[in-house]
């Protein structure tokens, strides 16, 4: 282990992990991944080991780039039955030198996650959208869903944004944070009806979201239902729109919403991104999201070049 191994707090990492540096390096990162070999990019599906006793998970991610030459593993522990004042997600980032396997640093990893994760759905918004974008619709309230809400409020020309949670205490909480205009909405219905965009990001593990619901040529970014036996999204819309993935084997690993539809995938974001696979954006089109590692990967590695470059003019 390095003698000075450094840590770098949520607070810093949220400085220094600013989306407009982030939405590049991530869209270089996706268009790896899904190029012909792997791009360089080194990733094996998400290990998670159940804690039944406690109802929670632990995953494993590690990942490694060569464009980047970044070496990183993030543990990240899943608790859904958390009470509503309780963030059900917390995880850590190891970043590793990878010419002799030394750790170089740990950082808090839920601020990564967050913000890597809103910002992929804002990649895939960005090449699936329609061209007219006046509503915007979140499904769920808690920290994914306020960073979903910065970025794509920063990026798109949104009217007016529509937020819907089963639990009032979390969508009271998401109203304060965001600090800005949210219609909250009493059902799922009345949220998605009319929205040109749909994001999940429920803790749900039956279907929530109808294809019947959904305007024809909406986008839908679905971010929850990480488990092979959970939903989020009903068979119609999973079956009629054009299914846009991350990770393939992923999803056929791990999206109840993929694997019990039995849903056809039609590409990966990356191929969309380094152009190999058209953005259908005239069809209704559904993103499914699980999240990759070679995603913390490249942002951890921002964040300590960030970092680095901040320290040495202080010095």
């Amino acid at each position: 282990m390095a003698e000075k191994l450094l840590y770098i707090g949520s607070g810093d990492v949220s400085r220094l992990l600013q989306y407009s540096q982030l939405l590049p390096v991530l869209e270089r990162a996706l268009a790896n991944f899904s190029s012909e070999g792997g791009g360089g990019v080194e990733q094996p599906v998400r290990t998670t080991l159940p804690v039944p006793k406690h109802k929670g998970f632990l995953g494993v991610m590690p990942a490694y780039s060569a464009e980047d030459d970044a070496l990183v593993t993030k543990l990240v522990s899943f608790y859904p039955a958390s009470s509503p004042t309780t963030s059900t997600h917390h995880a850590t980032v190891l970043l590793f030198d990878p010419s002799n396997g030394i750790l170089k640093a740990v950082m808090d990893g839920t601020v990564i996650t967050d913000k890597r994760t809103a910002a992929v759905s804002a990649i895939a918004t960005k090449y699936l959208k329609q061209k007219d974008l006046d509503v915007l619709c979140i499904l769920g309230a808690g920290p994914v869903a306020v960073s979903h809400y910065e970025i794509f409020t920063q990026m798109f020309p949104f009217k007016q944004v529509k937020v819907w949670s089963r639990t009032r205490q979390r969508v009271e909480k998401f109203a304060e944070t965001v600090k800005g205009p949210v219609q909250i909405c009493a059902s799922v219905k009345e949220a998605v009806l009319d929205a040109d965009v749909v994001i999940t990001v429920t803790l749900a593990t039956e279907p929530i979201l109808f294809g019947e619901w959904v305007k024809p040529g909406a986008h839908v970014n679905a971010v929850g239902a990480c488990r092979p036996n959970w939903r989020e999204l009903d068979d119609e819309l999973m079956k009629n729109a054009v299914l846009y993935v991350d990770s393939r084997a992923g999803v056929m690993s791990e999206s109840g919403d993929v694997i019990l539809s039995k849903a056809e995938v039609f590409a990966e974001l990356g191929e969309v991104v380094k152009g190999t696979k058209p953005a259908l954006c005239e069809k209704t089109t559904v993103f499914k999201s699980l999240g990759m590692a070679i995603e913390d990967t490249v942002a951890a590695k921002l964040v300590y070049d960030c970092w680095e470059i901040e320290n040495k003019q202080k010095s």
